[in-house]
Parts: structure tokens; C-alpha cells; sequence
């Protein structure tokens, strides 16, 4: 099952994330298929960079967001 999810970047205790389309049994921060977008709750507000037109081909393709990407497209558009 392919999932779009988080990919955590940063150092620590300073976060930062990328918004990528895996397969559901990869590790969090292993193997992605794409990247369409990033997200950096350090700055404020916090900072959402996405391709729309590439999330939303994926979830017609099947693709299902976690519930922190769903509501992060939610926020981005």
C-alpha cells in the first residue's frame, strides 16, 4: 500500500519535514517513491510547501494520507 507521510529532517529538538509518497512498509525516513512537498512547524506561522496537483493525482491513485498530511493539505489549500 502506498502511503503519502512525513519523512522527519532537522536536527533535533528543530524539525523539519518532508512531505513524500512511500510504500507503507518502509521505514519513516527510508525509501520514498516522490517528494511533493515539505512542512516546518519552527517558523510562525508554520511553513507548508506543497504540489497539489502531484498529492492529489496520488490519492486518486490510491494513494492514502496519514492523518497529519491530510490535514496539512487541508491547511495548504
Amino acid at each position: 500500500m502506498v502511503k503519502i507521510r512525513l519523512q522527519r529532517q532537522g536536527a533535533k529538538k528543530a524539525p523539519f519535514y518532508h512531505i513524500v509518497v512511500a510504500d507503507s512498509r518502509s521505514p519513516r525516513d527510508g525509501k520514498i517513491i516522490e517528494k511533493i512537498g515539505s512542512y516546518d512547524p519552527m517558523t510562525d506561522p508554520a511553513t507548508i510547501v506543497l504540489d497539489k496537483e502531484k498529492a492529489e493525482a496520488w490519492i486518486k491513485n490510491g494513494a492514502k494520507p496519514t492523518d497529519t498530511v491530510k490535514a496539512l493539505i487541508e491547511k495548504a489549500k
